[in-house]
């Protein structure tokens, strides 16, 4: 059932033509994503800045960050299962205008709120652009080359990881935060240009299949209620959403196990490869993602560094990322994916327990060298396991496997912050980071990294589990 059709390297394929489409579909895919990584690593360093402004406490200025997420992986799987209806291309031409339009009014915003709901809609647009990029590589790209062209795809989403804290350092402190909003507009711009003008042809193996609109209400709304719930621990609130939670998903099963064409085939998790693929994503984001927003809390209030030299700290990570990506993409398409992922993942888990031991007098080549490790552990880990999961799908899932992974990711990155809310919050409740609190940040931010330490572990084992490529590719 999972296999996907096989490719004739001696048909049309390899075509002039084709040859050009492969060419845009990768050099689109590359730009955008640049984009949306940039933007969350630029804003990032910018949170003091907006907290400032705003007069924001740290929960606060976690939902900063978490209101696009949420909106993002809510949105992600339903636009992944439409866009192999209706077409791959348009749906990720819709979610770059959204985008973009979105960044120009988080620029604009004159309140807090405001804000927050514009990085909602921002999600949004970065639902769209999420659910459709990979499929569209897949789609294009034969199974051989996969890997390659995923390592060049995920190196891209590091560059802007790389370049975010720089830039986004440099245009809060000279520009002001609002700077780095109205940046992604000229490029979101570009990209779509370039989509309009030389992506041709459309993908959409399921065309003419129903969308399951009940069941994406359900798990959207499960979705929300999960991480919700989990920033308002340990109130009642909180419980009464994560029982909410559990009874939505409940539901989502049951509806999606009834009707013929569902949101998401829950057949696909039979596959041993799909499955634990996606578990070992869902865990390598929730124990990773907060490390940025920590760190730049860190460097800035408790080192004493000005953004701009926060992020050239913070830019050591996704620049060993961006860099080892493609070599891990590469060797993913010759050696089994769960071997060099999972190798990856026990490198992320050195460098986060390194992050154990930060206090108020560590030296910055110590978190340097912390970066270091989880910087080479999640390029090994990243493309060699998004390969392991499209290798395992039929063509005509190959926006439900896309979106998926970006589901897994996008979740996984707000577990992170929620957790890191949770424990704030358990430490020192709405109160400001001030100077007299720095021992309780302190605690609190070492309190997360041991959570995240133990995740790690855990991801290597779901690695580990998933067991060989081949097993994937079985019908």
């Amino acid at each position: 059932m999972f296999r996907e059709a096989a490719i004739n390297p001696a048909s049309p394929v390899n075509s002039k033509s084709e040859q050009s489409v492969r060419r845009a579909a990768l050099t689109i895919a590359v730009l955008g994503g640049f984009l949306t990584p940039f933007m969350g690593s630029a804003v990032n360093i910018a949170l003091p800045s907006i907290g400032r402004e705003f007069s924001l406490h740290a929960v606060g200025l976690g939902w900063v960050a978490t209101a696009y997420l949420l909106t993002a992986a809510t949105f992600l799987l339903p636009f992944g299962r439409l866009a192999d209806i209706i077409g791959r291309k348009k749906i990720y031409a819709w979610g770059l205008a959204l985008y973009t339009l979105a960044s120009l009014l988080c620029g604009l915003a004159p309140a807090a709120p405001l804000l927050i709901g514009f990085r909602a809609l921002q999600g949004l647009g970065g639902a769209m652009i999420f659910g459709t990029a990979v499929a569209i590589l897949s789609s294009v790209f034969p199974a051989q080359e996969r890997g390659r062209v995923l390592g060049i795809s995920v190196a891209s989403t590091y560059l802007g990881l790389s370049v975010g804290p720089v830039a986004g350092g440099l245009l809060t402190q000279f520009l002001g935060w609002r700077s780095i909003f109205y940046a992604n507009v000229p490029i979101g711009l570009l990209v779509l240009l370039l989509l309009v003008w030389k992506l041709k042809g459309e993908w959409a193996e399921a065309r003419g299949e129903r969308f399951d609109l009940s069941g994406s209400v359900l798990y959207g709304l499960a979705l929300i209620a999960l991480i919700y719930g989990f920033s308002r621990l340990p109130g009642w609130l909180g419980a009464a959403c994560l029982l909410a939670a559990g009874f939505g998903f409940w539901a989502f099963v049951r509806w999606e196990r009834a009707t013929p064409q569902p949101v998401l085939h829950l057949d696909l998790f039979r596959n041993r490869v799909f499955a634990f693929s996606s578990l070992a994503a869902l865990i390598n984001y929730s124990a990773t993602f907060a490390v940025g927003f920590l760190l730049s809390l860190y460097l800035q209030y408790i080192k004493g560094l000005p953004p701009q030299t926060a992020g050239l700290v913070l830019i050591v990570q996704p620049v060993f990322m961006a860099v080892f990506s493609p070599l891990a993409g590469r060797l993913s398409d010759r050696i089994e994916a769960r071997l060099v992922a999972s190798l990856g993942m026990a490198f992320t888990a050195a460098g986060m327990l390194l992050l154990l031991l930060l206090g108020q007098g560590t030296p910055l080549w110590f978190v340097l060298v912390s970066l270091v490790f989880m910087g080479f552990g999640f390029a090994l880990f990243s493309s060699p396991n998004t390969n392991a999961v499209m290798g395992s799908l039929e063509r005509r899932f190959y926006g439900v496997g896309s979106a998926t992974l970006g589901t897994m990711r996008l979740t996984g990155q707000m577990f992170s912050l929620a957790i890191t809310m949770l424990v704030m919050a358990l430490y020192f409740g709405d109160a400001p980071i001030t100077a007299e609190s720095h021992g309780l940040f302190l605690a609190s931010m070492r309190a997360a990294f041991a959570v995240f330490s133990a995740l790690c572990a855990a991801g290597v084992l779901a690695s580990l589990a998933r067991g060989s490529n081949s097993a994937g590719k079985q019908t």
